[in-house]
Parts: structure tokens; sequence; C-alpha cells
């Protein structure tokens, strides 16, 4: 293929900036869908990404247009989801950027044109949604001129719905991102920015050709695994899968080599030719640094070994998320996972229960803290029941963010007000124009996981945006709060709380598991409690019968004998009674205020 024809770009915006919608009217007006086939986000072909109306997976795309091919990646626009776009970011040339007419730019929209500026990739600037009633693109024009230093008359609008300006945008691609540079002569380097398993076929390989070409029978060799295999089927997407007889410099395809150990196949790694391999692979991705993590474990035990395979093979298609196994003496056996955010927590649990037909139980989530230890090494703790005794602690760590919420001007008090309350460290306040302002704060993470974003949303109407990024650990002064019922430790209940708000966090929980936890036979005592110190307590008080309603008149020491009989029961129900927790009483941490 002659390269001069080939342009591979992605689309990158704020969520609900219309990505998707321009996507498809791409695919609409090259003809590369039908009209009798189109439906709304026909990228967004996962289940979940309809429901939700979010763009979850990054999704490769060929189209023809004016005799030139171009390869589209639509990604995804929630923060939780920005490792999809580092990666799509480094499978293309160059970019579009859009922006809501009506919105402006987002926190999100400067946090992703910072993403491909250090990739030193071209910019198309777009405003989107120009039809909207509320639209104002002259004020949009000048916010991104002034946020994010490019001239106005670079800026381009479109109305996807309309289908304006759509063509216009084409023929920007195509002047402005530069062909893709490579020497089908050197040895194959292919990038593997994507995968996904597929019972029949086994592991099918997303691919983005550097150098060199990969022809269908071609025995290739998976550089970081060292893993041979033969190439049995090669394709690109159109969107739907149209095979191919080789893939060369530039193109985006996939191949399918009846890889059938996912453990083989890693995102990031650089496919090769067995016979003539490349004498180094390419850089690939930056490690994935989860900031959330929680217990997976199964309801019901004999689905471990299945929930252990549906994480190897959602890790194929979903790189940004780890997992190891760990046991509970409350819940079993199961999985401690790390995730990009609570969203991202979210997707996966529900995706493991529909694609593998499992049943989960979640524990809290919890951030990752940092411990220096008296003799002076380091640990990195994810689990609260890990934490070493207070006396092996030298000091207690904390991950800070680098917070910036974009607000309208009159709502700033308020969200000044809800930093400090969650322990923010002022930073700075940038107007952007008379009705929008940009406040930045260093928050401790563990303070935005749970409701922060959603509280933003709430002061501001929904115009209210938030972008973050991890900045480093700070000391605070940190303990460990236990949950206890009937006396005992429920290890999955644990968490990491702040010192000095330990107890009005300890009250909330106790009284919101008063509510969660079914009632017994017997009475349940519920106690929260830092080191052996109980800084709340309360009980539900057991199901009653009414064993005396057969006794009618006569003495009252029959009576009194039947009390005590089930008195006697009742303690020893109590001793040996085991109390099934719901899931709502490890998702009720979430909702502690």
């Amino acid at each position: 293929m002659d390269l001069t024809r080939l342009r591979n770009f992605s689309i990158i915006a704020h969520i609900d900036h219309g990505k998707s919608t321009l996507a498809d009217r791409f695919l609409l007006d090259t003809k590369a869908i039908s009209p009798r086939e189109f439906h709304d986000q026909f990228l967004d072909d996962m289940e979940l990404e309809r429901e939700r109306g979010i763009t979850i997976k990054a999704r490769a795309v060929r189209i023809c247009y004016r005799d030139y091919f171009l390869n589209l990646i639509d990604t995804p626009g929630h923060v939780d989801f920005t490792y999809e776009v580092s990666k799509s970011l480094a499978a293309c040339e160059g970019v579009l950027l859009l922006v809501d007419a009506a919105q402006g730019v987002e926190a999100q929209t400067v946090t992703n044109y910072y993403l491909a500026k250090k990739r030193h990739l071209p910019v198309i600037p777009v405003i989107t949604k120009t039809d909207l009633p509320n639209a104002d693109i002259p004020r949009v024009r000048t916010e991104i001129a002034h946020m994010l230093h490019i001239q106005e008359t670079e800026i381009l609008s479109v109305s996807a719905k309309k289908g304006e300006g759509i063509h216009t945008i084409l023929d920007a691609v195509i002047e402005r991102i530069p062909h893709p540079k490579g020497n089908v002569k050197r040895p194959l380097k292919a990038l593997i920015f994507d995968s996904r398993y597929d019972p029949y076929k086994g592991v099918i390989t997303y691919i983005r050709c550097i150098d060199g070409c990969v022809k269908q029978g071609d025995r290739i060799k998976f550089m970081q695994t060292g893993c041979s295999y033969e190439v049995e089927i090669l394709g690109v997407f159109t969107p739907h899968e149209k095979p191919v007889s080789e893939l060369g410099v530039g193109e985006v395809g996939y191949l399918i080599a009846n890889v059938k150990d996912v453990s083989h196949v890693r995102i990031g790694d650089t496919v090769t030719l067995a016979e003539l391999p490349a004498k180094e692979p390419l850089p690939g991705y930056e490690p994935v640094k989860p900031m959330v993590f929680c217990g997976l474990y199964p309801v019901n035990a004999k689905d471990y070994d299945q929930l252990r395979d549906a994480l190897s093979k959602l890790k194929l298609n979903d790189s940004s998320f780890v997992y190891e196994a760990e046991s509970s003496a409350s819940l079993g056996f199961g999985f401690r996972t790390g995730f990009l955010g609570l969203l991202h927590m979210d997707i996966i649990r529900e995706r493991l229960e529909r694609e593998f037909d499992l049943t989960l139980l979640v524990t809290a989530p919890n951030v990752v803290y940092r411990i220096i230890k008296t003799d002076e090494t380091e640990l990195l703790l994810d689990n609260p029941t890990k934490l070493p005794t207070p006396n092996h602690i030298r000091s207690f760590e904390e991950p800070y963010i680098d917070a910036r919420i974009l607000i309208p001007a009159q709502s700033l008090g308020a969200i000044m007000k809800l930093c400090q309350d969650r322990r923010g460290i002022y930073v700075s306040t940038e107007y952007i124009d008379a009705t929008r302002a940009m406040l930045t704060y260093q928050i401790p993470f563990a303070e935005i996981v749970l409701d922060f974003y959603d509280k933003i949303k709430s002061i501001t109407s929904g115009y209210g945006s938030l972008n973050y990024e991890f900045i480093g650990f700070q000391a605070s002064k940190l303990v460990r709060m236990d949950i206890l019922i009937n006396g005992k430790p429920v290890d999955a209940l644990s968490l990491i709380t702040v010192r000095e708000k330990a107890y009005v966090r300890g009250r909330s929980l106790v009284e919101r598991l008063k509510d969660v936890i079914p009632r017994q036979l017997f009475e349940v005592v519920i106690q929260a409690a830092v080191g052996s110190k109980i800084i709340a307590r309360d009980s539900l008080r057991p199901l009653g019968k009414n064993v005396t309603a057969k006794c009618y008149g006569g003495d009252i020491t029959r009576k009194r004998k039947l009390w005590e009989k089930q008195k006697e029961g009742k303690k020893k129900m109590k001793r040996i009674g085991q109390i099934d927790l719901p899931q709502e009483a490890f998702m009720s941490i979430l909702q502690v205020d």
C-alpha cells in the first residue's frame, strides 16, 4: 500500500462531547456502512456501552475517502479510561480534539490535549454539536484559543447529527495529519494495542504495523513472552471484520494465530517474525498504576476456578486492571483487584457477571497507601488487613492527587468548601471567562474516590467537571478501623481512615450496617474498633417467637420454664451461629457521609 494514501488518527474529547456520534457520521458518509444497518453508537458494540451511553473500549475502523485509507480510533472520554486513550495515541499520527459548542472546554479536554502534545501529535480542534439551541460557538472558539494556545483559524466546527462539516474534517485529516513513517524492508515490528478472547478462534490480537509486513502463513513471535505461532487469519475492521492477505507499514488490523493460552499475549508487546526477528522491541506502554483496590469473591466457592479464568480472559481485553489471589477468613478464596477508578471497578464487575455468568461479592474499595517501616523498608499497602502493627511503622503515607475542577463561577464558594472538608490544599483559581473558573486543589485520593464527583455535579447542577492526576504520597495520621460482628472481626470490612474522622466514620458505618444486616434469632452486636478501643456500638434485636402462646391460664412457672429454655437456646445459637453478610453490607462503606 502507498503510505502517502494512509492516515491514522484518534478522536479524543471530554465525556459526552460527541465522539461516537461523529464516528457514526464518518461511517455513514463514507459508505462504510449502509443506512439500513446503521444504529446510534455503532462502534460501541458492548451491551454495557449501549446501556450506559458511554464508550468503554477504544474501537478501530478503516474508512475510505478520496482514494485515501483512514484508520479511525474512537476513544472513551471518562477519566477512568484515560489508559485506553493513551494506548490509542500510540497507534496513530494525529488526533481530532472535540469540544461541545454548549459546554465548552472541560477538564478532560485539557488533559487529552496534553496527552496528544506529549506524543508530539498534531491536533485538529473541532467544535461539535453546533446545532444545539444553546450553542455559543464564538465563546467556545475563544476558550479553545485561550486555554489550549491554538490559533482560532485552525478550529473547525461540525454538527454530526445534521451531517454538516463532515467532509471539511475529513479533508483536514488528510491535509494536516502526516502519513505513517516506516520501512517495509526492515524486520517486522507490530505493536499490540488491544486483544480479546474468542472461544473458537482463541486470542484475537489487534496490531499496528510500524516496520516490515506480516502475511498469512508467516510464523510470528511475541517478543516479551518468546512464544511462536503461525498466522492463520489477518484482517482489518471496515467496521466489520474483513480478511486480508497481508498487513504492511502503518496499517491497523487484527491477526489470529490459534493462541489458546491467554498469558502468551500482552498489551504493548511487539510482534515480529520468528525467522527474521527484530533486534529490539518497541517501547510499548507505561505499566498501569491502579488507584483503587477491592476484593472480588465468588458467592459460590465452587466458582473460584471459573472466576480466575474469567479474569485472565478479561485482562486481554482490558489491561488496565491487575489482580492477584487472596483469601479472607470471612469470605473464603478470592482475588485482590486494582482499578483506575470506581467506574472502572463497576464496569469490570458487571462484565464478569454478564459475560462469564458469575455471581460476585465485592468488598469496599480502598486506595493504596505507602508505609515506611522502622527497618527502612517500604510497603505499598492495598489491603487494610495487611497493615503492620504500629510499633513497626515509622511513616504512614497516603496518595495525593492534583485535582482540576472546572465549574460555573457562582459555584466557586460551595466547591471550595467541599474541597476543604475533604482535606484539600488550595493551589490556584483561574478564570476562563466571566462565567467559568478552574480550581486547582491537592487532595488525598481517598477523599475523592467515593462520592466527590457526584457532589460536584450536584452543587454545579451538572455543569462541573473534574480531572486529576497522581502527584505522590504525603504523611498523614491514619489508623485502621475494624468492624466486629458479635465480637469477631470481619476482615473484608476493615478500612483505613484519618484518625480525627475515625469516630464519626465508625458511628455512621455501624448505623448503616444495622440497616442492611438481616435480623437473626439471636442478638447481633455490631462494633467499630480502632486497635483494642471500641469507638462505636449498636445491636440488632433478635427475632421474637411467642413460645407461651399455647399457654392459657394456670401457673406462671410453666411460662417461666419456656422463657428460660428459649433464652438458653438463643445463647447456644449465638455461640455457633454464622451471620450471612449481604452485598449491601460491604457497599454501605461507600455511602458513609
